[in-house]
């Protein structure tokens, strides 16, 4: 079974109060519930990880790569803009990384330093996007010939 790791950065946990009018009022555990739904059935295995700690996410990273995970998607958040070291790890574990954001960061002035060792991004979808990551990375994860 596909295995892909989703890490939720800085402040994610707090979705559903932090911004509405920016990130909506979905909680953190109701995103949650409806990704393992949809892992659920599409076949594939979820692991999501929440962290307002960079040095967390890079360890969780690591764990998963030694653990046989495929694939990595993750919502960078609060690192997104100051995330070298987790750039690096990304960089270092070789996994397919696929980012994503609730909203469009590019239209808010914020530039990600991570997206350079993605293989693509989705920006601006709202939670749908998280949706698209993943259904992305497992078509990327099955080698079809539109990546």
């Amino acid at each position: 079974m596909t295995k892909i790791l989703l890490v939720q950065g800085a402040n994610l946990s707090y979705l559903g109060k932090r911004e509405p009018h920016i990130y909506g009022t979905t909680s953190a555990a109701d995103l949650d519930m409806h990704l393992r739904s949809h892992s659920e059935h599409l076949g594939y295995d979820l692991d999501i990880f929440y962290t307002n700690v960079e040095g967390e996410a890079i360890n969780r990273i690591y764990e998963a790569t030694r653990a046989g995970t495929d694939g990595l998607v993750m919502n960078p958040a609060g690192f997104t803009y100051v995330g070298y070291a987790l750039r690096d790890c990304v960089k270092a574990v070789g996994l397919p990384y696929i980012e994503v954001h609730i909203s469009n960061v590019e239209v808010r002035g914020i530039r990600s330093v991570l997206s350079n060792v993605s293989v693509g991004t989705l920006t601006g979808f709202g939670l749908s996007g998280y949706e698209m990551a993943l259904e992305a990375m497992l078509r990327l994860l099955e080698h079809e010939s539109d990546f």
